[in-house]
């Protein structure tokens, strides 16, 4: 089921004594409503989020439910930051897709049309999850919308791969191994690399998988700010052998002192600083087609801390993605 957003969603701080200088977020969105056929941007740079209210994937996989309230998070954690995008930059709330009755399926075919829309008609796409269910439906929409011939790269932030069997049934751990199962019956290479890898939580069943499917990874430990330029290296490599690339955050892959409120936390995960220097790498590459953050978890949360950091992350996105 999709919904647009209501209008009086964003909501924040108001500077009205300093005019258009005072201007905020919730200020200068605008709503696209994706009931009907979609316009294409009229920007020279559109950004649309588009929510993915959805934890049966999390449901299904043992974990512990709320991200469904996700996106209301992230969206409240974004209102209030200060606007300092150029007249030329549009910046769109598309409303939300819901999963209704534990019908995770339908669901994702839903997102992944509304992914399609978006991206078909220009604009730069931003995914609020939801549970990482979410990246088999924004995969969809990202099938369609590529151009025949080009190749995609997946790199994902996650303290796991998340390449679990879905034979029984699909849910948050296995939709990068129904991406590759697809883009092989396709005959498309799969080309997919992990940042922030737990070897404590991933089972040898899991690593056997990856090595199957040629899976490319980094562990926890190594990504560390002193290192970066090795994994500038690695991302260089990486995006080198790609046309686009989709990036999926969960916020799992982070350390729990930072990222309390997702549905397994990580002691021992990474710290944000290094995340936000590969997103700008990432970003400054120009293949940046399409980005997704999920298993973001209100319910858990403490002092919004998880999604303050997801909102933040996604302040340097935009305000990055919009220059290239």
């Amino acid at each position: 089921m999709y919904k647009p957003t209501a209008a009086g969603t964003w909501r924040g701080r108001v500077d009205a004594h300093d005019g258009e200088e005072g201007k905020r977020w919730h200020q200068g969105i605008k709503l696209l409503n994706l009931t009907d056929e979609t316009e294409p941007a009229d920007a020279t740079q559109a950004i649309a989020f588009l929510g993915f209210c959805c934890d049966e994937g999390v449901r299904r996989n043992q974990g512990r439910e709320g991200a469904v309230e996700g996106p209301a998070a992230l969206r409240q954690a974004m209102a209030s930051f200060a606007w300092h995008l150029d007249d030329n930059i549009a910046l769109l709330d598309a409303g939300d897709v819901y999963c209704t009755n534990q019908n995770l399926e339908e669901a994702q075919k839903q997102l992944g049309k509304k992914v399609h829309a978006l991206l078909s008609n220009t604009y730069k796409t931003i995914i609020l999850g939801g549970g990482h269910e979410t990246a088999y439906g924004h995969f969809l929409g990202i099938k369609q919308a590529l151009p025949e011939g080009q190749q995609l790269g997946i790199i994902n932030f996650d303290a796991h791969f998340d390449l679990r069997s879905y034979e029984k049934q699909s849910s948050s751990g296995t939709p990068f191994l129904q991406i590759a199962d697809e883009l092989a019956a396709a005959s498309i290479d799969f080309n997919y690399l992990c940042l922030g890898i737990q070897q404590a939580g991933n089972t040898q069943k899991l690593f056997s998988t990856a090595e199957a499917y040629g899976v490319d990874y980094v562990f926890a430990p190594a990504l560390q700010v002193f290192n970066f330029q090795a994994l500038r290296e690695r991302l260089q490599e990486f995006i080198a052998l790609v046309d686009v690339v989709y990036v999926s955050i969960d916020m799992d892959v982070f350390a729990a002192a930072y990222a309390p409120g997702v549905s397994a936390p990580t002691a021992l995960g990474v710290q944000p600083e290094i995340v936000l220097l590969a997103l700008q790498e990432i970003i400054n590459s120009g293949k940046l087609l399409t980005l997704d953050i999920v298993e973001l978890n209100p319910k858990l949360d403490i002092d919004n801390r998880t999604a303050k950091l997801g909102a933040s992350l996604l302040y340097h996105v935009v305000q990055q993605w919009s220059q290239v």
